[in-house]
């Protein structure tokens, strides 16, 4: 499907709310399909791939010619990046937007994800597709649950010690943490796989030792291991901030759904709880296509190519039932988040008379 394609707005309706014996979701999902926006992009999915590993081979040919300098630093940053694509491609593979086939998903995300990032496949489709369904729901979405950051006052109020001093300040640290995101997440990766059966667990495991081997092979073949101990540092740092970066503006200050109240429709669980990014291409290839975060929630296996399509639709859509739809800016966004983060821990630092 070209991306040129009309974009044709749902049938407005006299009345707010959802129609009569339906949701409000249908009448939207309805013109989706209608204009094929579903559909795969085999042709697109396998331009981005192909580039992205021939830049990859690329990195890591540069790495072994530059050899033993401290110019072959250089590449870590580019790394970094390129790194972040090959998540965003496994991300894409575990929501079945590049192919229907699951067999042929896995094979993508394992190669993206265990082989080239020593990241889960499996233990990330299991976390994520987790919060898909309930997202920002305190109980139910692991991405809010209370681990080194808590998003709610009674989160707050359970810290103890020094997860207490990290309340307090984590606004401010939030994105010097995220240098640590990349590591954290092989180790996550690692710790998984005595959930998984017997037989993802073998496939895992030796993707991930092989991505460890690879990786520790190419730097200390080709540089000194201080040189080499220094290029890893900052790759996976600048990897777990380009991640950081990407994953922040999504839901954080976001409304959070009442544990105690009436459940949310699909639509108004989506809407409600993300938020958009404005931008052009540069923002798409930067974030993943995770700037259209509403869109990817209403239609996680919608090819990413798709999603600035459908926008139009979807804001017209929430804009005739009433519901907010939530866009800003990039740097906004990340001031929303840490604004949200900061007055969680005020309490704590009231008592502690802290400004």
């Amino acid at each position: 499907m070209s991306q040129t394609t009309p974009v044709v707005a749902v049938r407005r309706r006299d009345t707010p709310g959802p129609p009569p014996g339906g949701s409000e979701f249908t009448p939207l999902m309805r013109v989706v399909k209608s204009q094929a926006l579903l559909e795969r992009r085999y042709g697109w999915y396998a331009r981005v791939i192909a580039l992205n590993a021939f830049a990859l081979a690329g990195v890591a040919a540069g790495v072994v010619l530059l050899g033993d300098t401290w110019w072959t630093l250089l590449l870590a940053p580019v790394l970094a990046v390129l790194c972040a694509r090959t998540a965003f491609i496994g991300h894409d593979a575990g929501h079945a937007q590049i192919t229907g086939g699951k067999a042929a998903g896995r094979l993508i995300g394992l190669i993206h994800g265990n082989l080239l990032l020593g990241m889960s496949y499996s233990w990330w489709n299991h976390k994520h597709n987790r919060h898909h369904a309930n997202p920002n729901h305190i109980d139910k979405d692991p991405d809010v649950a209370a681990d080194v950051l808590v998003f709610t006052g009674e989160q707050a109020k359970e810290r103890t010690g020094f997860r207490r001093w990290l309340t307090q300040r984590q606004a401010w640290l939030f994105f010097p943490l995220t240098l640590l995101e990349g590591v954290a997440l092989k180790i996550q990766g690692f710790k998984d796989l005595r959930r998984q059966s017997p037989e993802e667990r073998s496939v895992e495991a030796v993707l991930l030792v092989i991505h460890v081997a690879g990786y520790a092979a190419l730097l200390l073949t080709s540089m000194s291991p201080g040189k080499a101990l220094a290029f890893a540092a900052l790759h996976q740092a600048l990897f777990g901030l380009h991640l950081g970066l990407s994953f922040a503006p999504n839901h954080k200050g976001m409304e959070m759904p009442d544990v105690s109240g009436e459940p949310w429709g699909h639509l108004r669980r989506q809407v409600l709880t993300s938020r958009n990014i404005r931008g052009g291409l540069l923002t798409d290839w930067f974030l993943g296509g995770l700037n259209y975060q509403i869109e990817h929630h209403l239609f996680p296996s919608m090819p990413r190519p798709h999603l600035r399509l459908v926008q139009p639709l979807v804001r017209a859509h929430c804009r005739e039932l009433g519901i907010p739809y939530a866009e800003t800016g990039l740097v906004d966004s990340y001031r929303q988040a840490l604004r949200h983060m900061h007055e969680v821990g005020e309490p704590l630092r009231a008592e502690q008379g802290h400004i």
